[in-house]
C-alpha cells in the first residue's frame, strides 16, 4: 500500500515538474523573442526549482515524524515564502540603470518573479490558476499593451529621446529649443555645461531629454535634421525604450 502511495507521489512530482517548465516556456520565448535578459532557460530553471522547492516544503510535513510528548507546527508553504524573497536578488541584477537616467529592466524583473511563482503555484497544485496567469500575462503583455501605446492617450504614445549637442554660442541654445518646439517634441530636461577645448576655446555641452509620438521618431532622420543645424557641433542621439 505505501509503495502504491508512494509511487503516486513520484508521479504527481514529475508531472508538477513538467507543467512548470512548460509554462514557463511562455514567458521565456516572450524575453527571448524581445531579446532580453531572462530568456527561455532562465525561465525554466527558476519556474522548475521552485516548483521543485514547494513540493518538498508541502511533502516534508506530511512526512515528518511525530515526536512523543512534543507538538511540533510546521507552514507547509514556509519554504515556498523564502523562494519569494530569494528571487529579489535576481530580479534586481537585471534591473540597470542608464547613463542617461533611464531604468530598464523591471518587466524582466517582474517576470522572473512571476517565474516563480508560477513554479509555486503549479508545486501547490493550483494547475488552472497557473495556466490562467500565464495566459493573462501574455496577452497583456503581447496584445493589450501595444494597442494602448498605439491607441491610447497620447502620452502613452510618446518616447523619450535623449540628445547631446556641442554649441559654439550660448545663444544657440535658445534656437534648439525652438526648433524641437516647433517640431512638437516637448522638452523635459536640460543641462548644460561649459567644456573647454585645449585652445581654451569654451564650447557648450547641452544634454536634453523631450518626448515625442512614436510614430513621428526615427534616429537616423532626427540625427540628420539636428546634424544639418548652422550651429550644432557635435550630435549624440538615444530613443529611450
Amino acid at each position: 500500500m505505501n509503495t502504491i502511495v508512494e509511487n503516486s507521489l513520484t508521479y504527481e512530482t514529475i508531472f508538477k515538474l513538467i507543467i512548470a517548465a512548460l509554462l514557463s516556456l511562455g514567458i521565456g520565448i516572450e524575453r527571448e523573442l524581445k531579446r532580453k535578459p531572462v530568456g527561455l532557460k532562465t525561465s525554466l530553471v527558476i519556474a522548475t526549482f521552485s516548483c521543485l522547492l514547494t513540493i518538498i516544503s508541502i511533502e516534508s510535513v506530511f512526512h515528518a515524524k511525530p515526536v512523543p510528548g512534543i507538538t511540533i507546527s510546521m507552514d507547509p508553504l514556509r519554504l515556498a515564502a523564502q523562494i519569494v524573497s530569494g528571487i529579489g536578488f535576481l530580479g534586481a541584477g537585471v534591473i540597470l540603470r542608464k547613463g542617461n537616467d533611464s531604468i530598464s529592466g523591471l518587466t524582466t524583473a517582474a517576470m522572473i518573479w512571476g517565474a516563480a511563482g508560477i513554479g509555486i503555484a503549479v508545486g501547490a497544485g493550483f494547475y488552472l490558476q497557473a495556466i490562467t496567469t500565464v495566459i493573462l500575462v501574455l496577452i497583456g503583455v503581447e496584445v493589450i499593451a501595444p494597442l494602448f501605446f498605439k491607441m491610447g492617450p497620447k502620452r502613452l504614445r510618446t518616447k523619450d529621446v535623449s540628445l547631446m549637442l556641442y554649441l559654439k554660442d550660448a545663444n544657440d541654445i535658445k534656437n534648439i529649443l525652438k526648433y524641437l518646439n516647433s517640431h512638437h517634441m516637448e522638452v523635459d530636461h536640460i543641462r548644460i555645461k561649459d567644456v573647454r577645448l585645449s585652445n581654451n576655446e569654451i564650447h557648450h555641452q547641452v544634454n536634453l531629454r523631450f518626448s515625442a509620438v512614436s510614430k513621428q521618431l526615427d534616429t537616423i532622420s532626427l540625427y540628420n535634421e539636428i546634424k544639418k543645424l548652422p550651429y550644432t557641433e557635435e550630435v549624440e542621439i538615444e530613443i529611450l525604450s
